[in-house]
């Protein structure tokens, strides 16, 4: 056996048949000649962090994750700033990540990109002792995570989002103080901040059209629509990619400080984290290795991901 030593870091809860998924990514990694992978099952009290932990020092050099975008969080956390890689195996109905990586919802597609052998460093955005790969954000996005249901999750998929976040269209602005890089407060009433690596949202839509994963860099958008015609051109310029979207500035910076005069819902990669009035967040350069469609620097990770899904029905 001549490939890496894996790992495949799990949530159950996600995935409907264990057995199935063991013997999919288990085949394929015997076709490609690779070792067997050792399996970590997370837990109500622990997503993933010391699982992966835990795979690295058992001598991992490559973790698959695979669960909803809380695993993946956690699992990114755990191997910020080591050499061993991360592989996404779609589950769950968010997978940001796995979104901008173009994996579909096939687990298979995210072991051939294993196979493969496209692998970038990127940067991760940090907050506190927690890491995230594509965007957090304070306001709106997270109260649309909020309302939505799981059930509602499963049938109709990201789709789901959208009634979460109709709920929250004419709620009142945060009243928020931002800081970029140690520079001067600047106040703002905006319904959401959003903090990017990644640009790709859930159904292909790309909100943060400048971000690169491996510029050093974070991209910062403040949205301030505060009725639903507003709601509604922010959303059409988004879907249309224009150039500029109204009642929405961008910036970029290493350093993100938001303050609001009351707690706020905030969100890492898509996984709620609790209220608070702050976050504060900086970006690691290049401390994730990911598993890619393809090795090259090109600002897109979900690159000729068709490509790679059309060899993955061959495992």
């Amino acid at each position: 056996m001549s490939g890496p030593r894996t790992a495949v870091v799990v949530n159950p809860a996600k995935v409907a048949d264990i057995a199935q998924l063991k013997k999919v990514i288990g085949d394929g990694l015997r076709k490609a000649g690779w070792p067997e992978p050792r399996w970590y099952e997370t837990t109500p009290e622990d997503p993933g962090r010391g699982q992966a932990k835990q795979a690295v020092s058992d001598g991992a050099e490559l973790v698959f994750a695979c669960g909803g975008d809380g695993t993946v969080t956690a699992v990114v956390t755990a191997l910020a700033g080591t050499d061993v890689a991360l592989a996404v195996l779609p589950a769950g109905t968010g997978n940001l990540l796995a979104a901008n990586l173009g994996l579909g919802t096939d687990p298979a597609t995210g072991l051939q990109v294993a196979l493969d052998g496209g692998r970038r460093r990127i940067d991760v955005g940090a907050i506190d002792d927690r890491c995230f790969v594509v965007m957090a954000g304070m306001g709106f996005d997270a109260q649309m995570l909020e309302d939505t249901s799981e059930r509602a999750k499963k049938h109709i998929g990201w789709l789901a989002y959208v009634g979460g976040g109709a709920k929250h269209l004419l709620d009142r602005p945060m009243r928020v103080r931002i800081r970029l890089d140690g520079g001067a407060p600047m106040p703002r009433r905006p319904r959401a901040v959003i903090i990017g690596n990644v640009g790709r949202l859930q159904g292909g839509v790309r909100l943060l059209k400048k971000a690169v994963p491996d510029d050093g860099k974070l991209n910062v958008a403040i949205l301030s629509p505060s009725n639903l015609a507003h709601w509604i051109a922010l959303a059409f310029a988004v879907v249309r990619k224009r150039e500029r979207v109204p009642l929405m500035e961008s910036y970029t910076a290493s350093r993100v400080e938001i303050y609001s005069n009351r707690a706020q819902s905030r969100q890492l990669d898509g996984d709620l984290i609790s209220p608070g009035k702050a976050m504060k967040i900086h970006v690691r350069p290049k401390a994730l290795l990911l598993c890619v469609p393809q090795p090259d620097a090109d600002p897109d990770l979900a690159h000729d991901a068709d490509a790679v899904a059309e060899r993955a029905q061959n495992l």
